[in-house]
């Protein structure tokens, strides 16, 4: 009994001592000093204070050193899905994720943990948005059947519900532009498809402007292609995907070398 109350007693200074380093804002040493709470905590058979501690470490960690708060999420992690709590470990993915984008810039591995907390949150709301993260990313990878996977799942999990429906008409849209880049064929049936799965999809603003995109390509009318898309701008802001999604199939358009939507 002693021994563990030695290991308990270690705990808690590791603890203090890291609280104490917040506030001096030495994030690594915190870090540091919950890494070490978390590990004795452990050797305490505790698996959620130990838990705990790791997260606590990889906030910490955040602030000074992106690598080692992954490491310590990733060990918070293992601990959750062994307790079978994988809605926690689905947060914490996503954290990893938005680390990966942000500070470490390495998008193939933000795709992993997105599709990771996607998966924990199986049939959720937040399922969704970890999988539109994954969407969008992939897209820009050039990945496009990926994507278009995505975005069919999740428009058609959204058309029926009354609070999201207003959302799928822009899913289907990325859909079908993701179909665009790939082959002009390919779009016109997708098109074809979204509007008789989804009527409301036909009178969407979203709507009109792939069938102008889908003249003006057919007809090789560059000019007629930008309008449609400034038409559009003037009233939704394109967001930088679109544009970029955009700007792409602008460039199949024979003689088009600008690279310029205006």
């Amino acid at each position: 009994f002693r021994g563990n109350t030695r290991v308990e007693e270690a705990c808690e200074l590791y603890t203090r001592a890291a609280n104490m380093f917040k506030i001096a804002k030495n994030w690594s040493a915190a870090g540091n000093a919950f890494c070490q709470a978390a590990k004795l905590h452990m050797q305490l058979q505790s698996k959620h204070d130990s838990a705990t501690s790791f997260v606590d470490a990889g906030n910490a960690y955040k602030k000074a050193d992106p690598q080692e708060a992954i490491n310590c999420l990733n060990a918070a992690i293992d601990i959750y899905t062994d307790m079978g709590r994988f809605t926690i470990a689905a947060k914490h993915h996503i954290t990893i994720a938005e680390i990966y984008e942000a500070e470490l810039v390495d998008i193939e591995k933000a795709i992993a943990h997105y599709e990771q907390a996607a998966d924990y949150y199986k049939g959720e709301d937040s399922a969704n948005k970890c999988l539109l993260k994954v969407a969008a990313y992939a897209a820009q990878l050039e990945q496009y059947q990926k994507a278009i996977e995505i975005y069919e799942q999740v428009g058609t999990n959204t058309m029926d519900n009354p609070l999201l429906k207003y959302s799928a008409k822009e899913y289907f849209f990325k859909a079908a532009l993701c179909h665009f880049i790939v082959d002009e064929l390919n779009a016109k049936l997708a098109l074809e498809k979204y509007e008789e799965m989804f009527p409301a999809f036909t009178d969407s603003r979203e709507c009109k402007l792939l069938k102008k995109l889908l003249e003006a390509h057919e007809e090789q009318n560059c000019e007629a292609y930008t309008e449609a898309v400034k038409e559009f701008d003037s009233i939704s802001r394109l967001d930088q995907w679109l544009t970029t999604m955009l700007l792409r199939i602008k460039k199949s358009i024979q003689g088009e070398g600008d690279g310029d939507l205006k």
